[in-house]
């Protein structure tokens, strides 16, 4: 039975897509630590972060870093953090969390409640800062 992960990657289960390449998928998460909360997969199910390929982790992070570079330009933030518990969704997975100091990055913190709407915006700002970060980096 394929992952709620993979169910969002192919469309079944609606989400809230930041950014996506061959390999990977970057989405709001709907329980949010802070605005911007992102998590990023990869699109081969596979459970535990480091049963992935060498290769196939290095490209992740490298994803990662984009998506993060990207919410950093849409949601202010002192930095983004990134952090890997891999025990909620049987899929390897990166939550990506603007945070302001050490302590928004607590598992005991509440989450937040948006609303539809502010989850589409804050989607789409990161969404276009990703894409006009990836022309740039064309250009280069």
């Amino acid at each position: 039975m394929p992952t709620i992960f993979s169910r969002i990657i192919a469309g079944e289960i609606p989400s809230y897509k930041v950014a996506e390449d061959d390999k990977f998928f970057a989405f709001l998460d709907i329980n949010p630590m802070a605005k911007g909360h992102t998590l990023v997969v990869p699109k081969q199910e596979i459970d535990y972060i480091f049963d992935l390929d060498d290769n196939t982790l290095s490209d992740m992070i490298v994803f990662a870093k984009k998506t993060a570079k990207a919410i950093e330009k849409a949601i202010p933030c002192k930095r983004v953090g990134m952090m890997v518990i891999g025990l909620e969704v049987p899929h390897a997975h990166i939550h990506l969390i603007p945070i302001q100091k050490e302590s928004d990055m607590s598992l005991a913190n509440p989450r937040l409640k948006l609303s539809e709407q502010e989850f589409r915006e804050i989607a789409e700002t990161i969404r276009q800062a990703f894409f006009s970060s990836a022309s740039t980096d064309k250009q280069k």
